[in-house]
């Protein structure tokens, strides 16, 4: 029984035009797989993300990309943000224009800072979510979740990772994911969690 990936190997597209995400995925799928994003497909367009949900933006982007690849082409889209409890669970799927359009990384993370001015540590937990949506032609085969926990800085700290890593700290660590070597950021991330429920569904293709 399988998802018969014999005529397409073992190539994947992340609908995605991040490349730190991309290359997280890479790194995270390992030597086994051609991994593409969409900057190798200037001509898709850029879909709505109009879903109430991680899961329904990661379905939305995923078959975008699926439809007009065609061909078999198995496409993986990730929906993902930090949900933080002091401000009701935003920025949450608003997360990567928290601040609004053109603001960038440092003007969301500014913002939410701001935000939690003046919330106390124990007061600062918040979570990273992802959400993965696997694609091929119209059609969503399967979608995978995963979250870590964690609290917020009051200040950002590191220049690795990208988004909100530098002012989220993971339990059961000292520093930032900002701060945290990338094969440690890989092992216990949201992203690394989804796709290992991923992995699993892709090698009992």
């Amino acid at each position: 029984m399988g998802h018969d990936m014999s005529g397409n190997g073992r190539k994947i597209v992340i609908a995605t035009h991040n490349t730190h995400k991309t290359g997280e995925f890479r790194a995270l799928l390992g030597a086994g797989w051609e991994v593409e994003d969409l900057t190798a497909y200037p001509e898709l367009p850029v879909p709505v993300e109009d879903g109430v949900t991680f899961a329904e933006n990661a379905g939305i982007k995923a078959v975008s990309a699926a439809r007009r690849l065609g061909d078999g082409v198995l496409v993986v889209a990730d929906d993902s943000g930090l949900e933080v409890d002091a401000l009701a669970g935003r920025p949450g799927i608003f997360s990567a224009r928290y601040a609004g359009p053109g603001a960038g990384d440092a003007g969301n993370r500014e913002r939410v800072l701001e935000e939690m001015r003046g919330v106390p540590a124990g007061e600062r937990g918040a979570r990273f979510r992802c959400v993965l949506a696997v694609a091929r032609g119209e059609e969503v085969l399967a979608s995978f979740a995963g979250a870590v926990e964690g609290r917020l800085t009051e200040a950002a700290a590191g220049l690795g990772g990208f988004g909100y890593d530098p002012i989220f700290i993971p339990e059961g660590q000292a520093g930032t994911f900002g701060e945290l070597p990338a094969e440690v950021k890989n092992g216990l991330s949201h992203r690394a969690r989804a796709l290992a429920g991923l992995l699993a569904w892709l090698d009992e293709a």
